[in-house]
């Protein structure tokens, strides 16, 4: 199948008789590109992070007995949970058993710290609706009155900066991408200039013989979508390894909140488009910059 705008006669390449992927505007372009999916996928994987500490913990409460006497804090623990459960909005109450405790404290009190008599306080997990969430002054004067050891500890509130970060960098890379897609129409801009001047004579003449701006523009503007595409696929590829090297090591590490930035196919789908986005891009810069100069030169 010969398809007009990227299949070119041995007339046209004989006017650009630099080879098609000569000089170092393939390359550039493949740097961008490779900035560009890696900026993308960091703002996607961002994103979905932030989603799903969102949606599994913005709206989660710990309810704390810091009681020193471990009689009284077992018999406050239990009316608190069973308080909690009785209370509409409230769902999944569960009392973290010791076990769990103990080992999130290890590192820092040693195996044996709540038998050396070291006051550790009974945690209790609770999701809420967001209407029980926007009133949670009430609920936790509820829990006080059988519980008044009880310390309630809003997730929403600690997460906040940490999401904000999140945003802030997700928009960040989104602005990068933006950055390195206006560098690119400006190294093809560039190059159509370097090829103004290099192809000076060859237009002239073209010009005498009759050839429209279009079809000069478009001998122009087939090299450069060439280019594009070549260095848009190199740029994505090696980008691609990176990504997959760096979800083999996030998941070695085993951090709930590293785990939660992960991609789903559609966005391995989108950042498969950016190549031929960047061609495109290209190949219209292109057009644009060769049509308006040629029409000053004549």
């Amino acid at each position: 199948m010969n398809l007009p705008f990227f299949s070119a006669s041995q007339a046209d390449r004989r006017l650009l008789t630099e080879g098609r992927l000569a000089g170092p505007m393939p390359w550039v372009i493949a740097i961008m590109m490779f900035m560009t999916v890696l900026s993308a996928a960091g703002g996607i994987g961002l994103n979905h992070a932030a989603r799903n500490l969102t949606t599994g913990l913005s709206n989660r409460i710990t309810v704390q007995i810091v009681e020193a006497n471990p009689d009284e804090r077992a018999v406050q623990a239990r009316l608190a949970a069973e308080q909690l459960r009785d209370l509409p909005g409230v769902s999944n109450v569960r009392r973290v058993p010791d076990e769990e405790i103990d080992a999130l404290l290890e590192p820092y009190i040693g195996a044996n710290g709540s038998q050396e008599g070291i006051p550790v306080p009974a945690l209790i997990d609770a999701d809420l609706t967001d209407a029980a969430h926007a009133d949670l002054d009430a609920i936790e004067a509820v829990v006080g009155d059988v519980a008044p050891s009880a310390r309630i500890d809003d997730h929403a509130q600690f997460l906040a900066p940490l999401t904000g970060l999140i945003g802030t960098l997700t928009w960040l890379a989104f602005a990068v991408v933006i950055l390195t897609a206006s560098a690119l129409a400006a190294a093809v801009i560039l190059a159509v200039r370097s090829a103004l001047n290099t192809h000076g004579a060859t237009i002239e003449v073209l010009h005498l013989m009759g050839a429209t701006d279009a079809q000069i523009a478009r001998l122009f503007q087939r090299r450069i979508a060439l280019d594009a595409l070549f260095g848009g696929i190199v740029g994505f590829l090696a980008a691609a390894i990176v990504i997959l090297l760096l979800g083999q090591r996030i998941s070695a590490v085993g951090s709930d909140l590293l785990g939660g930035i992960s991609f789903p196919w559609a966005a391995w789908i989108l950042l498969a488009l950016l190549p031929l986005a960047g061609a495109g891009l290209a190949t219209l810069v292109a057009r644009y910059t060769m049509v308006g100069a040629l029409r000053k030169m004549l």
